[in-house]
């Protein structure tokens, strides 16, 4: 089996700019991560690009000596810059309209397929190893969702800045999931 965890970020204060830092609250949730990953066999590190993603999964990088690989497509879902209703409705409304997206935002399907494209490459490329993915939360869930299609937008409401899945992947397909962060 190949064994991804797939890591949302930690917190971040949150502002229009995508690209913003953890709080401080964040950096030692990112420390927490580390020591929690650090005992596990890891072959690799790949994060979104976003610095959210990347300071989260730093510590853990340099605990274990491993250079942090950006993977573009491990960026969170582009919501949209025209939300009529508040976040959280908008974000509702792309989970029961899967192939919906607003003016300038990504549909479900589209970012989900975007991101299973990414597990579904390093399957291949590294089979067997351990694989830590660093993203977001509507990414992670949507790939989760491309494993096991009972994830919604209840799954993803509930995830904790940050959270940890292990996802096992075998050699014929078969996936296992299971939840690793407990705060």
């Amino acid at each position: 089996m190949t064994t991804f965890y797939l890591v949302r970020h930690a917190h971040a204060v949150w502002t229009p700019e995508e690209n913003r830092s953890l709080s401080a609250q964040g950096r030692q949730s990112a420390d927490g991560v580390a020591e929690f990953l650090a005992g596990y066999p890891i072959a690799a590190i790949y994060s979104s690009p976003f610095q959210r993603a990347i300071q989260t999964i730093n510590p853990l990088a340099d605990c274990l000596k491993l250079p942090v690989l950006i993977e573009p497509d491990l960026r969170e879902r582009e919501l949209g810059n025209c939300l009529p209703e508040g976040f959280f409705e908008a974000v509702e409304k792309t989970w029961l309209c899967p192939s919906f997206a607003y003016p300038q935002g990504e549909s479900n399907d589209a970012a989900q397929a975007r991101g299973v494209a990414v597990l579904r490459r390093l399957h291949q490329q590294r089979a067997m190893e351990h694989i830590v993915l660093s993203t977001h939360g509507n990414l992670l869930a949507l790939i989760l969702k491309g494993y096991f299609p009972s994830i919604n937008y209840t799954f993803w409401k509930a995830l904790t800045m940050p959270d940890i899945y292990a996802l096992h992947l075998g050699q014929d397909g078969r996936a296992k999931m299971n939840r690793l962060w407990k705060l």
